[in-house]
């Protein structure tokens, strides 16, 4: 009885023990880096992102599309379906842990030879005086039963939790397409304006050309000027014509990007029709690094995406210790009907625990661990990239919007020279002071200075849109 103690008392909690030692052992996770202070010089803790796109957004044409696009948006449905399957998840994790329980009824007949052990004894068997036992032998069964892992180790808990961190990031995982969302369709809304503008541009160019060939054609009435003249003039009309055409195919383009968006077939856009040139970018203020933390959804998703990881290898891990299963049943049987509610003698009942851990062989959870540790590392990794890239984001749209600000400066006066020099050049072609040619170059570097004036105006409120994006702004 000593020895049997012994036994129960000492050798069996130590081959537990010894099953347990065997997981294997991992270096610890390296230390998250930290953010710079600042972005350069600038030590504003002040945050656009912390601001509404509601407000941001001051053209009441682009807060309607934007409210269209939040509604309707394909990828952002796509998205809202992965949050429901995440949640699924949670329930199925939450189930694990409970007890699974279950009802069962079932018939049986069975028919063994009289010439063995069971037959023999069946045949000597009286249930009733007089009466021997039922050949073939019927099987009646109603039961309850009951199965449960009980989680010694938190392995079922680490991975309900393990779920709960990945449903909480295909939330942020949301909250990161509604942010792309908004800006792709603000910025699709002013290059639609950007190319309005240079529509009007161009038309007004054609007209000044159509103007300019007419005095030509009078010039060579009069012997002052060629038939190349001429043909020059009006080679440069046909020019800004076929221009005409190319931008009213990118308007098109571009209305049918703004109603892909907005999840609805190609439509007219509405959009504001004013001076295009004399929209400002609305005023941002990029706070500082370590706001990026709390106020981008893709770094709260990475960060979510990292314990989550981080508790599956605490999962993986608990495969290499002993678990315990118990199970229960309590029911009816008999093997006739008639007998099955008699009390107690067709009462069942059992309960059973297992205690069992792997010995041999453990390749396969060896491998399940090891995968744990590597995803929780990719994960790690992805953590650490991400906010790297949310750093440099911000910190080339901040410096992009200061030299767009210069850039844009010194083409309003280029534009405004040759502007001048337009008029310049007119009249002196009409006092045959300059040719043809120094009018056609002139009309065409104006041309071109309006138009580049137009796309570094777009790139100024896409800049703002941009930043605004990257600090994390638009899915509140």
């Amino acid at each position: 009885m000593n020895k049997i103690k012994f036994y129960t008392y000492c050798v069996l909690p130590g081959i537990f023990l010894a099953v347990a030692s065997c997981a294997p052992k991992l270096a610890p996770l390296a230390e998250i880096k930290t953010v710079p202070e600042s972005f350069g010089k600038s030590t504003d803790t002040i945050n656009t992102a912390t601001t509404s796109w509601r407000t941001y957004f001051k053209d009441p044409n682009l807060v309607n599309l934007i409210d269209t696009a939040l509604q309707n948006n394909q990828e952002l449905q796509i998205t809202l379906q992965e949050i429901e399957i995440a949640k699924n998840d949670i329930r199925i994790r939450k189930g694990a842990l409970l007890p699974t329980i279950g009802l069962q009824a079932g018939a049986g007949l069975e028919k063994v030879g009289r010439y063995t052990s069971q037959g023999a004894g069946d045949a000597a068997t009286e249930i009733v005086p007089g009466k021997e036992m039922p050949d073939p032998l019927g099987d009646l069964k109603v039961a309850a039963y009951a199965n449960w892992e009980v989680d010694i180790w938190k392995k079922l808990r680490n991975s309900k939790k393990a779920a709960v961190s990945r449903y909480l990031s295909t939330v942020e995982g949301k909250n990161f397409v509604l942010t792309n969302l908004v800006a792709e369709v603000a910025d699709s809304y002013y290059e639609l304006l950007a190319l309005d503008s240079q529509l009007e541009i161009v038309k007004e160019n054609i007209e000044l050309q159509k103007n300019a060939l007419e005095i030509v054609k009078i010039q060579k009435e009069g012997a002052r000027a060629t038939e190349l003249a001429v043909q020059k003039f009006e080679a440069e009309v046909y020019t800004s014509r076929g221009m005409e055409f190319d931008i009213l195919q990118k308007i098109k383009e571009t209305e049918n990007r703004i109603n892909f968006l907005l999840g609805r077939y190609p439509q007219e856009v509405a959009r504001s029709k004013g001076n295009f040139l004399s929209l400002m970018p609305a005023a941002t203020h990029s706070g500082i690094p370590s706001q990026l933390l709390a106020n981008r959804p893709d770094i709260k998703q990475a960060e979510l995406e990292l314990t989550a990881a981080k508790l599956d290898v605490k999962a993986a891990r608990a495969e290499f210790y002993p678990s315990l299963d118990i199970s229960a049943a309590v029911g009816l049987q008999a093997f006739k009907p008639s007998y099955l509610l008699r009390l107690p003698e067709s009462l069942l009942y059992s309960v059973a625990g297992d205690l069992a851990a792997p010995l041999i062989n453990k390749n396969a959870i060896k491998a399940e661990f090891f995968n744990a540790n590597a995803r929780q590392l990719q994960a790690l990794y992805n953590y650490e990239r991400t906010i790297l890239n949310a750093y440099i984001e911000v910190s080339n749209q901040l410096s992009r919007i200061n030299n767009l600000e210069q850039s844009y400066g010194l083409k309003s006066q280029q534009v405004d020279a040759l502007n001048k020099a337009i008029d310049v050049s007119k009249d002196l072609f009409k006092s045959s002071r300059a040719d043809y040619f120094e009018v056609l170059m002139t009309q065409r570097d104006a041309l071109e200075s309006k138009l580049e004036l137009v796309e570094t105006k777009k790139e100024q409120l896409g800049a703002s849109i941009h930043v605004y994006r990257d600090l994390g702004g638009g899915w509140k």
